[in-house]
């Protein structure tokens, strides 16, 4: 048997790629310029490498997984979500999937809460105003936005993004947070994450909810997830907040309430498509729009690398992996 091969589908951070190189444990493609994997080349790989480290924004054919079979041990994904990946395709054909949670989590929930205050209080669209020059001079009735301090938080998912969104939220603004989730959370982390209230469903959280923050992972089971029926059920004038997966919101619905004014706002980090946008969206003012930034410090994105180089030591030297997935 030859020198493992590692292919790494997109560029890292200086400091992960070096170490990855130094680890000494096979021969590292790094792939420079930064551009998307071709559906060709996602075929060659899969008869080329021992382990691929792919990344959210990419693309794996379907045909892939039956043509790795055999050669494609492992798959470090460089990120907490791993919707990009058929996880029973890769189980099927046995290839090992890791991901790279908690390190990403403050980060995430710091871009949800400015997105929040964003939408809430009009940034974007006075920063543009501004800029283009529109600007008359303050005045009682000037850009009125909506007061964060003591409002309602609702968020879906609480996990690890929505306990965090939750701390912030409560312990920063005083704001009541209601949330949903499939597993019954203990008394203790309700408590020690913003004094938060389960409810039973999604629709009584957003009944409930000023801003409705989703931290839920994206795939099958989520898909859509936040339709019409969640925007009919929520308050005249809330606002929504998606940092968790663009598939989560259908996002005719989204641009129905966000045109009409059910929905007074909302901040967006993920899209259905991306990188490719709604241009509807485009067309609203009352919508914040951000490019994929959740995990965008230096120190997060550097620390994604180095999980997913651990993940694939303890594999590669025949461990269970940390944040094995399957």
């Amino acid at each position: 048997m030859g020198e493992r091969k590692i292919l790494v589908t997109r560029a890292w951070p200086k400091a992960a790629e070096e170490r990855l190189v130094s680890e000494g444990l096979g021969t590292v493609t790094l792939r420079h310029p930064d551009t998307a994997l071709s559906r060709e080349e996602w075929m060659a790989a899969a008869e080329s490498y021992d382990a691929i480290l792919p990344t959210v924004s990419d693309r794996i054919p379907p045909e892939f997984y039956v043509a790795a079979k055999g050669k494609v041990r492992v798959m470090a994904n460089y990120g907490v979500g791993f919707n990009h990946i058929d996880i029973g395709a890769a189980r099927e054909n046995g290839i090992a999937v890791t991901n790279t949670p908690d390190v990403l989590t403050d980060c995430t929930a710091d871009l949800a809460m400015g997105l929040l205050l964003a939408a809430a209080r009009r940034i974007g669209e006075g920063e543009r105003e501004t800029r283009a020059g529109g600007w008359e001079g303050w005045r009682p009735t000037h850009m009125i936005g909506k007061k964060v301090s003591g409002a309602t938080l609702g968020i879906v998912g609480f996990g690890r993004i929505g306990q965090a969104m939750a701390r912030r939220a409560h312990g920063g603004f005083g704001m009541r947070v209601v949330f949903q989730d499939a597993w019954d959370v203990p008394a203790e982390i309700r408590a020690a994450n913003g004094q938060a209230e389960q409810l039973g469903s999604i629709a009584e959280v957003a009944a409930e909810a000023d801003f409705l923050s989703l931290h839920c992972p994206g795939g099958a089971e989520t898909f859509k997830l936040i339709n019409a029926d969640v925007f009919d059920a929520l308050k005249p004038g809330a606002i929504l907040v998606n940092t968790a997966r663009g598939d989560v919101v259908d996002e005719d619905a989204l641009f129905a309430a966000l045109a009409s004014g059910k929905l007074a706002a909302a901040g967006l980090d993920v899209y259905m498509g991306e990188p490719a946008l709604d241009a509807r969206f485009l067309g609203l003012e009352n919508i914040v729009l951000a490019p994929h930034l959740g995990s965008a410090t230096e120190a997060t994105r550097a620390a994604m690398g180095h999980r997913a180089i651990d993940n694939l030591k303890a594999f590669l030297a025949g461990e269970t992996p940390g944040d094995l997935v399957t």
